[in-house]
């Protein structure tokens, strides 16, 4: 079976970076006030943290329906017959249900792997599943791989303006202003146990408390030297910290893969400016 694999922007691959990966991908819209971008097309990392630097609101939505419908139709023209598709978690937004009515539209089977999360792992998972195909493994076997990655995975954010987080109306003002007043900095998490949606995994009082207890958690869910996972520490405008970071993680898992780049902006957007993430998962 001719099978084309998709994913979308939350990975941080624009459609013609996502290409040179063998895998399809359409973009995550933006938004502030009346105007809607493209993410990757319209308007890149960057520009978003400049716009959040200005103290904008700004929402993150699904790729709009047209551009799925286009690329699947192109699908179904090039003779595919089905989609593997692995976007941003359920959790987080609508794009999966979308991609599979669209498909069903067209004509085209579906295949979805919800991730419970975004970012590099969204992207390793899709790029591993048309590797896992090529080599003959089954949709079943591709999946349950899937899911032991998935099993893995975690991402911890700190975000450090919490009257951001109030603005975008994820904090109440109370809550924003009490945390601010007594310097609390949650330390979020997203995984496959909060169902791909951001829960708060612990309370400290100031950034580096949130880092060190960050250390801590990942001690605990990474083997010693961390010997085949992947790594990654990303930063809202705040780069000099997560470098910081970054070295502590290598000398506590020196054998990792790691990675370090601009948290996107499908979640960035609702952390602000300052914030730091981590995500590991197990490469299998």
């Amino acid at each position: 079976m001719k099978i084309a694999f998709v994913t979308d922007s939350g990975t941080g691959w624009s459609v013609k970076e996502a290409a040179t990966h063998g895998v399809y991908s359409v973009p995550l819209q933006i938004s502030e006030g009346n105007h809607a971008y493209l993410e990757n097309e319209d308007i890149n990392v960057d520009q978003v943290n400049e716009l959040m630097e200005q103290k904008k609101v700004i929402k993150t939505s699904l790729a709009p329906l047209g551009r799925i419908e286009e690329l699947f139709t192109k699908l179904k023209a090039d003779g595919y017959e089905a989609v593997f598709c692995v976007p941003i978690c359920k959790g987080l937004s609508g794009t999966m249900d979308a991609m599979e009515m669209v498909a069903k539209q067209v004509g085209l089977i579906f295949y979805g792997f919800d991730n419970h999360v975004t970012a590099i792992v969204e992207g390793y998972m899709v790029v591993r599943a048309k590797e896992l195909y090529e080599q003959g493994k089954t949709i079943d076997e591709i999946m349950d791989i899937l899911n032991e990655i998935c099993d893995t995975t975690n991402t911890l954010i700190i975000p450090d303006d919490l009257q951001h987080m109030r603005r975008g109306g994820r904090l109440t003002p109370l809550a924003a202003t009490l945390g601010g007043f007594l310097k609390i900095k949650p330390i979020l998490q997203i995984n496959k146990s909060t169902k791909g949606k951001v829960d708060v995994k612990e309370k400290v009082r100031t950034m580096s408390k949130a880092l060190d207890e960050a250390l801590e958690i990942m001690k605990k869910e990474i083997p010693a030297l961390g010997e085949q996972y992947s790594i990654t520490v990303t930063h809202v405008k705040a780069e000099e910290l997560g470098r910081k970071f970054l070295e502590q993680c290598k000398e506590y898992f020196p054998n990792a893969h790691y990675n370090f780049i601009k948290l996107v902006s499908v979640v960035g957007v609702h952390t602000g400016i300052g914030s730091i993430a981590i995500q590991y998962f197990k490469e299998l």
